[in-house]
């Protein structure tokens, strides 16, 4: 790692130390072996210091967070608009007509009031050994009172007497075994894609290419420099210790780094700068751009909020210095630096598919979209998903990221003790605590307030103090929606967004 690159001396991430002092601070008592007795006992482990009791403690068992999760939540951009039954999911009107408050299953489909997350790209992956993975397909309903509730959970992708579709009539605890199964699953997607892969590490290989092609001097890394701060450090100090053999993810997951790196590789190479990357043209895709589809999709509200700030932040910017297109065509910095964007990561390039022009840039709407895609990604792509683990992960049965045993067969009504068997063991939940309450601590400044500052042009500036204005009125816009949500989503106020991936 370049020592340019490295932490600053008031900002050096020591997970080792801080595990420690977190600890210390916190006067919580060390567990080295055991099960949990029950979920009361489990409960009674955190303290009001530090580790204070996660949301997920509160709300795990109920329907109603469980669609929460899925749109107001860390892994967010998996659902989508259901147009159709596929055929691989085993249900029938009969089955799913008790969940639709009358209504038929057509009705609903015409209604957008349906909604499915198929979790396809774990299929095949691999396990630790001993350990279980499925690969889940879930339906979804917005009732009555505008609540995203699940219906229907196939645990795996294919119709089967021993693959049952799992329903909220089921016996309790069955009904509650299926969804921390499908959890399970949504972790792998969660810690794998939409955390690590689709920002740390896209990012990274961003960042590298940005100093190898552009000088200090050239405007774009001056817009860009401030939301790569401390992005190798964090990615470096990361691959030590967590995604790490017999690290915090061999510990912790299921599939561990060998299963995590194949689901990277997976999505790597199918994620797009200008659909994925592109929050309108994401939310376009999956069905779900107009405020009328999926009412409390808070993720989607906000960051759209935020992503038309960035977006008219950047054209302003590249308006100054790039007025005519042979001022683009004829900069050699930034024609490098688009060719080594869409180069193959086997040659030493980043292959992000879906640049503009495939990386030679021609016209202003090519750079609005890399830069607004980069920029957007370093701040709100990473702050919504890093920042909510603690309060997600810290308590097993709400996002079980480790389960032990096999998902269910069938529906033989289980107990409590099935789920505790399930549940990882007293060490490996302290150490799911105290890592992701590391996370998710926020320690450097907020978006628009740069830690350095690279822009002085007095034009440039100017853009710069608009887009704090911008945010700012973004920021009071969330306030006031949450006002009204239950519960509230605030992990998108501008206030609370870093510039960059430095966590």
């Amino acid at each position: 790692m370049p020592a340019d690159e490295a932490f600053s001396f008031d900002y050096k991430w020591d997970i080792v130390k801080t595990k420690a002092q977190l600890i210390l601070a916190s006067k919580i008592v060390m567990l080295n072996s055991g099960n949990w007795e029950s979920l009361a006992s489990l409960k009674n482990v955190y303290t009001k210091e530090i580790f204070c009791e996660p949301l997920g403690t509160k709300r795990w068992s109920n329907d109603l967070f469980f669609g929460h999760q899925r749109i107001a939540s860390m892994n967010h951009s998996c659902i989508e608009l259901c147009t159709e039954i596929p055929d691989k999911l085993g249900v029938t009107e009969e089955m799913l007509k008790p969940f639709l408050e009358g209504w038929s299953l057509q009705q609903v489909l015409d209604a957008k009031r349906l909604f499915i997350v198929d979790h396809k790209i774990l299929e095949g992956l691999p396990c630790r050994d001993g350990f279980s993975s499925c690969v889940p397909i879930a339906l979804f309903f917005m009732n009555s009172h505008y609540h995203l509730v699940p219906i229907a959970i196939q645990l795996y992708q294919q119709k089967a007497e021993d693959n049952p579709v799992f329903l909220p009539d089921d016996p309790p605890y069955v009904w509650m075994t299926a969804k921390m199964w499908f959890n399970n699953a949504d972790a792998n997607v969660h810690q794998s894609l939409t955390h690590l892969g689709f920002t740390h590490l896209l990012m990274e290989g961003v960042t590298v290419v940005t100093h190898r092609n552009l000088s200090q001097s050239h405007p774009l890394f001056k817009l860009l420099a401030p939301h790569f701060l401390y992005l190798i450090a964090i990615n470096t100090r990361g691959l030590e210790l967590l995604v790490s053999p017999n690290g915090w993810v061999d510990k912790t997951m299921n599939i561990g780094i060998k299963g995590m790196f194949e689901l990277i590789r997976r999505g790597l190479n199918s994620w797009r700068m200008d659909v994925e990357g592109t929050l309108p043209e994401d939310l376009k895709k999956r069905g779900l751009l107009h405020h009328s589809v999926l009412p409390g999709y808070h993720f989607r509200d906000d960051a759209l909020l935020l992503y038309n700030a960035i977006n008219s932040y950047v054209k302003k910017y590249v308006d100054l210095y790039y007025d005519t297109v042979d001022k683009i065509t004829g900069d050699w910095e930034l024609q490098g630096w688009g060719a080594e964007l869409v180069k193959e990561r086997e040659k030493g390039g980043c292959g992000i598919l879906g640049i503009p022009g495939n990386g030679n840039f021609s016209s202003k709407d090519q750079l609005y979209t890399v830069l607004t895609s980069i920029i957007f990604t370093c701040s709100v792509s990473h702050a919504s998903t890093n920042f909510p683990q603690y309060d997600e992960y810290a308590f097993p049965p709400n996002y079980p990221a480790l389960l032990t045993g096999t998902p269910p067969k069938d529906k033989t009504p289980l107990e409590e003790n099935h789920i505790l068997k399930m549940l990882p063991d007293k060490p490996t939940t302290m150490d799911m605590m105290i890592v992701t309450k590391i996370l998710s601590q926020r320690g450097t400044r907020s978006l628009g307030d740069f830690e350095v500052q690279y822009i002085f042009e007095p034009e440039a500036r100017k853009v710069v103090d608009e887009f704090r204005a911008d945010l700012a009125e973004c920021s009071k816009t969330i306030k006031e929606r949450n006002k009204n949500r239950n519960p509230q989503y605030t992990v998108l106020d501008p206030d609370s967004v870093p510039n960059s991936i430095s966590i």
